[in-house]
């Protein structure tokens, strides 16, 4: 096998061109082998196998910096850049992680997870890079769909006034190469890249400029004139960056070639090319959406595999049910229909759906603006996500109070995706919030209760849950729920275990038949239940708070701030999460790891005195 030969990205500057796209398949081979065993990235990944391939062939990492948005098209690149021998331990515990990760490999440009973010680095590596004084090439891949991203426009806007030497590799693989101008569309596109070009175009204004300038501003808006017709009035020109492109981001050979040119240019420049999601694995490409992040598969007799009713499926149902009785609810999801569990949604009520893209900033401020105006907007995000709104949730939507509800998906630790993907920190940050209530529905039944008393209530509401499987409702199943109040699920004679969530079951497995522990969903956040928690400090219960949260201003700190106020001083413990960043792994592992598991909350009721036996069973 030609992989065998390669251990660095220096081993492939000796391989010939047949060796190259021997390679590319072997590498396609090898992505395919361990996501059937592990799950992960697929389609991404091998779309863009060529490409990472031409990469390695014609820039010099880690000297060259090659920076990959969101990073999960990037198994390629780990494989190449010598973790070969541990790939297959990508997305498991104590292996690599499935995104470019800086602690992890010299390799590794960025640490990332979230769209978006690779132009703003890029163009600080550049500053820093001609501050020193030094001298190394910068690429950045960007993908079409991070390139909606507010934050990637935005750099672009800097990446254009500053001119520093970079290149942008855009991989589009949604849109199809453009036939429309033929063959003067490929000779334009290979004219532009040449350096002899560049240099005489620069002398030649220089000579222009100095014997005429009204000549010189004549032939230079004719010229621009000209690439706005054979450029269709490219976008990026506006920014002030050389466009090359579209072209085939799976001809190896035609890559090289164009990197090569590429780099020796000055200035940013746009290499647009055209790749397919799954390119080489028919399945995913005929479906790269579900192959995009399948789990373990057969890769002989690929099939795809229910993963179970989700509680993003629970949330799908429930909306597209509401909007029947709710004619004024408007939906929202910065391009996560898929994810969110909207697509049902979407195609029944889609005139009262908008996706805004890898915006979620643009998300919540339309959201308020359709507040304004009298709709009720719900905001399905990612808890993970919701961080990079924080100041549109304040700023347009909490000081004046309006009405939308913010779907707070993957709330806690969610396993494979690691660091970059944990929802943990959305109590901490909204309970801040003045007017921000925040809910945690223990079941599929409750979510809808809140959703819909949500509605009717009307501020801002964040209700969460957890990337995990859920017990399906009929349909139509609408409870009342009175909202603020606590639920007693078991009765305890000495102590009593407060949780929500995704730890509710950890609770309800520590207490077991033991009659001195009782268990309470604590399914509001904020506001508290003040009355039953006075109720409890008030009657001498010892109290453990249980939550899947960063332990530093979640849960567990608004009751011990609340007993304060009162204050009243019970015998108490927190769990919560340490002030630590949880990598990829098994979530069980983790919380056991984190000490908010059965076996923690057991430890914690025998420091205080109460009787305890094994996990599940009485004393």
């Amino acid at each position: 096998m030609v992989l065998d030969k390669v251990n660095s990205p220096s081993d492939l500057k000796a391989l010939s061109e047949v060796e190259l796209l021997v390679l590319a398949e072997e590498l396609r081979s090898e992505i395919i082998r361990v996501c059937a065993q592990n799950g992960g990235h697929l389609a991404s990944s091998l779309g863009a196998v060529e490409l990472i391939v031409a990469l390695h062939k014609v820039f010099d990492s880690p000297r060259d910096r090659i920076l990959f948005d969101v990073g999960h098209q990037a198994y390629a690149h780990k494989i190449l850049t010598g973790r070969k021998g541990v790939f297959h331990t990508i997305r498991q515990e104590g292996g690599i992680s499935g995104f470019t990760k800086v602690s992890e490999s010299e390799h590794d440009a960025i640490t990332v997870g979230h769209a978006s973010t690779s132009l703003a680095n890029a163009i600080g590596m550049a500053i820093a890079r001609d501050t020193l004084g030094e001298d190394y090439q910068i690429v950045s891949v960007i993908g079409d769909g991070a390139l909606t991203g507010g934050m990637a426009l935005a750099a672009l806007n800097v990446i254009g006034e500053q001119q520093r030497k970079m290149l942008i590799v855009l991989n589009d693989n949604e849109m199809s190469i453009s036939e429309n101008v033929g063959a003067l569309n490929r000779f334009f596109k290979e004219l532009q890249i040449k350096k002899w070009v560049q240099d005489t175009e620069k002398w030649g204004r220089g000579v222009l400029e100095t014997i005429s300038p009204r000549l010189f501003n004549l032939v230079d808006r004719a010229k621009e004139a000209a690439k706005l017709v054979l450029h269709q009035e490219n976008p990026f020109y506006a920014w002030g960056l050389r466009y090359v492109g579209p072209v085939d981001g799976h001809n190896l050979k035609g890559l090289i070639h164009l990197f090569q040119e590429l780099k020796e240019l000055d200035g940013p420049t746009i290499l647009h090319i055209v790749t397919q999601k799954g390119k080489g694995y028919k399945v995913a490409e005929a479906d790269p959406i579900y192959w995009h992040g399948p789990p373990g598969f057969d890769p002989e007799k690929p099939e795809k595999v229910s993963k179970g009713y989700s509680w993003s499926a629970a949330f799908g149902d429930a909306v597209t049910e509401l909007a029947h009785l709710e004619p004024r609810l408007f939906v929202i999801t910065p391009a996560m229909r898929e994810g969110s569990g909207l697509v049902k949604y979407s195609q029944t009520h889609p005139s009262r759906y908008l996706d805004t893209g890898i915006c979620e900033d643009v998300a919540a401020t339309a959201a308020a603006g359709m507040a304004l105006r009298g709709l009720k907007p719900v905001l399905a995000i990612y808890s993970t996500f919701m961080q990079r709104a924080y100041d549109q949730i304040i700023h347009d939507i909490a000081i004046e109070k309006l009405d939308v509800v913010l779907a707070v998906d993957r709330a806690g630790i969610v396993g494979g995706d690691g660091a970059t993907h944990n929802g943990v920190f959305d109590i901490a940050y909204l309970r801040t919030v003045p007017g921000v209530q925040i809910a945690a529905p223990k079941d599929a039944l409750e979510l809808r209760a809140m959703l819909k008393k949500a509605l009717e209530l009307g501020g801002p509401v964040a209700i969460r849950y957890a990337r995990d499987n859920v017990e399906r409702v009929p349909e139509g199943s609408w409870p009342d729920i009175e909202w603020g109040r606590w639920e007693v699920l078991k009765e305890g004679g000495k102590a009593y275990i407060l949780s929500f969530g995704k730890t509710l079951k950890y609770a309800l497995e520590a207490a077991g038949d033991n009659p001195e522990v009782g268990v309470i969903n604590a399914r509001f956040l904020k506001p508290l239940d003040r009355e039953l928690l006075e109720k409890l400090a008030l009657k001498g219960y010892k109290l453990v708070t249980v939550e899947d949260h960063q332990k530093m201003g979640g849960f567990g700190s608004a009751v011990l701030e609340a007993l304060s106020e009162m204050g009243l001083k019970p015998d108490i413990r927190v769990l919560g999460l340490p002030d630590v960043f949880f990598d990829h792994g098994s979530i069980p592992r983790m919380h056991r790891e984190a000490g908010i598991d059965a076996a923690a909350i057991l430890e914690a009721l025998a420091q205080m005195g109460v009787r305890v036996g094994e996990v599940g069973t009485a004393d």
